[in-house]
């Protein structure tokens, strides 16, 4: 087992959870640093690391290693277990295609968007915006769409054969899912609906909630 593996992040980052889960499906286990990249002080800890002020950032003994994608291919490379990453080509090329996707066509619409307005806010006694909630489920349809085709392919996002695209998609699906709004638009996309249920209720998902438990 890898040793000397250090997680600085913040608990309610869909990226620091897609990491945290990543330890746990690979079998690995790391020290955590909990910080707010959102304070308005910014801490010296992070600005350590990297001058973005994000998080997650993992650090191996003396290295150092930011953007998650990144960090999600560090760790299928030394885990113990097997590799998380499909050795066929056209699936290790979906696999980078859905996790694209899910960066730059997902995280605003479902997690700034949607999530941030719909849930955290009012969780948080904070003002939503409605519009941003609007705007957000607008945008999610065509990025729900696309992944609803890759995954009646069978060949990513089929629940069973865990890969680093799932990792990476299912913590933001969680996220837009505990929007009402966000549940009822999952349910036009029925081959996506059928791979959340395969991969809601596993362990790395469950145990990495932030709103679960203390």
């Amino acid at each position: 087992m890898a040793e000397g593996l250090t997680l600085i992040g913040y608990r309610y980052s869909v990226y620091t959870r897609i990491v945290r889960a990543a330890l746990i499906e690979m079998g690995l286990e790391a020290t955590y640093h909990e910080l707010n990249p959102f304070s308005d002080t910014s801490d010296p800890l992070l600005l350590e690391h990297t001058p973005f002020g994000r998080v997650p950032v993992l650090r191996h003994d003396d290295f150092t290693l930011t953007e998650t994608s990144a960090i999600l291919r560090y760790l299928d490379a030394i885990g113990p277990g097997l590799s998380l990453v499909p050795t066929a080509p056209h699936q290790m090329a979906r696999m980078a295609q859905v996790v694209a996707v899910t960066d730059f066509y997902g995280y605003v619409p479902l997690v700034r968007q949607v999530f941030a307005n719909a849930v955290f806010a009012p969780m948080m006694d904070e003002v939503a915006d409605e519009l941003a909630v609007t705007e957000g489920l607008k945008n999610a349809r065509p990025m729900l769409q696309s992944l609803n085709a890759i995954a009646a392919e069978g060949h990513q996002l089929n629940g069973v054969d865990i890969t680093l695209a799932d990792l990476h998609l299912a913590p933001m699906i969680a996220y837009f899912t505990m929007a009402p709004q966000g549940s009822s638009m999952m349910a036009a996309f029925p081959t996506l609906q059928r791979w959340w249920q395969g991969v809601a209720d596993r362990p790395s998902l469950l145990q990495t909630d932030p709103f679960a438990g203390p």
